[in-house]
């Protein structure tokens, strides 16, 4: 659904820190904390993580998803896979 990273790329894209973001999704400042430490996907209820997003999208942020195109205009950043020595990079 959202990894810890996205998390704090999107924090950083709105400027705003951990706080702000508990206060805008109605999550406690623990839980975010504790999401946005773990690797990889965050885990947790499906309900806070649904709180998380849902604040993340009202305030203009699009998770992009593993293979999954940008349906949204704007600038943005997207992590892709490093580069592989050897092969034809485009």
């Amino acid at each position: 659904m959202i990894t810890a990273a996205q998390m704090r790329a999107a924090r950083a894209l709105l400027g705003i820190d951990q706080r702000a973001l508990a206060e805008m999704s109605g999550v406690s400042l623990p839980t975010i904390q504790r999401m946005e430490a773990s690797e990889g996907n965050v885990r947790g209820v499906v309900e806070t993580l649904t709180k998380v997003v849902e604040a993340l999208n009202a305030a203009g942020i699009e998770l992009i998803g593993d293979h999954a195109a940008s349906g949204g205009g704007g600038r943005g950043v997207r992590f892709r896979q490093p580069a592989v020595p050897g092969r034809d990079q485009r």
